[in-house]
């Protein structure tokens, strides 16, 4: 059973970037699925979340309208598209199975995180 994020770098303020995480090893179309992220010296905070059927989602006020959040479970994969990134969105983004609903709550595998760093 495994989950990996990827696709984080070294992007400009106000560019884009889509994170895939990629579950291996179980049915990805049983689980909601929920990223997050920790930026250092900051504790770790849900950013968003979709559920295992993809009909909800939901997004933390800090990235609402930015990000959005999507699953292809035949690629058994789940995005995190990312535009008019700031400099406050650099953190190690991870990806987890949990409870999606007005918010987050983490499950039982969780995923190496990728790093996104927004800088000028």
């Amino acid at each position: 059973v495994q989950l990996q994020a990827s696709g984080g770098g070294l992007v400009q303020p106000g560019g884009s970037l889509r994170l895939s995480c990629v579950a291996s090893g179980f049915s990805l179309d049983h689980y909601d699925i929920g990223w997050f992220r920790q930026a250092p010296g900051k504790e770790r905070e849900a950013i968003s979340c979709i559920s295992s059927n993809g009909g909800s989602t939901y997004s933390a006020d800090l990235v609402k309208g930015r990000f959005t959040i999507s699953r292809d479970d035949a690629k058994m994969t789940v995005y995190l598209q990312m535009n008019s990134l700031k400099p406050e969105d650099t953190a190690i983004y991870s990806c987890a199975t949990g409870r999606c609903g007005f918010g987050f709550v983490p499950g039982d595998y969780w995923g190496q995180g990728t790093q996104v760093t927004v800088s000028s």
